[in-house]
């Protein structure tokens, strides 16, 4: 449910990315003629014996794969950890490059695929390790040999990884609601706008793509900030990606705090989202 949510949070498709979506999409006939542009995000869900030409794209006549369809949108992969290793290693270059490269006998193509990678997984076999109310029936080989599944290299290039404990009943129960998505997607695009007027001599538009030159001239840290990031790297053992990671969400917190100078407590927050890091799981 929360992963479904995310698209009705983020921003309108722009007229270009409309046609960029519309294209790939029309391409395995998944565009009625009389359609026009797609209006709304894509949200892709592949089940997980999806094969790695179903995820990345292939075939004979190369074609699109999960992760074009995917593109401007999100991408969901429930159980993780069920997903053949070969098949989540592939999502190394379109989350690092925003495309995929398919090379095959009949030519080589690239397809577009910058989209947001949002993925659940339990943290154990049974699922009751972290439950205060049930006993969790794994022993370490087994919850290790399950969490070793998903690599280090593809952990690095998830900006956050945080735990979702469950509910209580009073709480599933409870006649308050939350903001609703309008609120929110607000927000979003106040952010947005800001990251659109500081990247405005780029070709990138958002945070999640600066370079290094850009993480340098955006997301200086003071000492206080320094001190902190120096800590969870030398504690967590961090590698260089997590670290740059970690400075982009930390510039993220602070535009949607409406703050032009990233703030410790902005690292601090952005650090408590590397839960898997923190926990020692990579």
């Amino acid at each position: 449910m929360l992963a479904k949510r995310i698209p009705t949070i983020l921003p309108s498709l722009a007229v270009e990315e409309a046609i960029e979506t519309t294209k790939i999409h029309s391409v395995l006939g998944l565009v009625r003629n009389s359609a026009g542009l797609m209006q709304q995000r894509a949200f892709r869900s592949p089940h997980h014996t999806i094969s790695d030409a179903g995820l990345i794209g292939g075939g004979r006549y190369p074609m699109p794969g999960e992760v074009s369809l995917a593109h401007n949108g999100v991408l969901f992969l429930d159980e993780l950890p069920e997903f053949k290793r070969n098949v989540l290693e592939v999502l190394r270059q379109p989350l690092e490059e925003g495309e995929v490269s398919i090379s095959r006998a009949a030519g080589s193509l690239n397809f577009p695929a910058n989209f947001i990678l949002v993925a659940a997984m339990n943290p154990c076999p049974c699922g009751y390790k972290s439950d205060p109310k049930r006993e969790c029936t794994c022993n370490p080989l087994q919850i290790k040999n399950y969490v070793s599944k998903i690599s280090g290299p593809l952990l690095d290039r998830i900006d956050i990884h945080i735990e979702v404990p469950a509910l209580e009943y009073k709480d599933l129960s409870a006649n308050t609601g939350g903001e609703s998505s309008h609120i929110i997607r607000e927000r979003v695009e106040q952010a947005r706008e800001v990251q659109w007027h500081r990247f405005t001599d780029s070709k990138n538009y958002f945070n999640a793509g600066m370079k290094p030159h850009q993480l340098k001239n955006f997301c200086a840290l003071d000492q206080a900030s320094k001190k902190i990031m120096g800590m969870a790297i030398d504690k967590l053992g961090l590698s260089a990606r997590a670290h740059d990671r970690i400075l982009k969400v930390s510039r993220t917190i602070a535009d949607m705090a409406g703050e032009k100078i990233i703030q410790s407590n902005h690292v601090a927050e952005a650090i408590q989202y590397r839960t898997l890091d923190r926990v020692g799981m990579s």
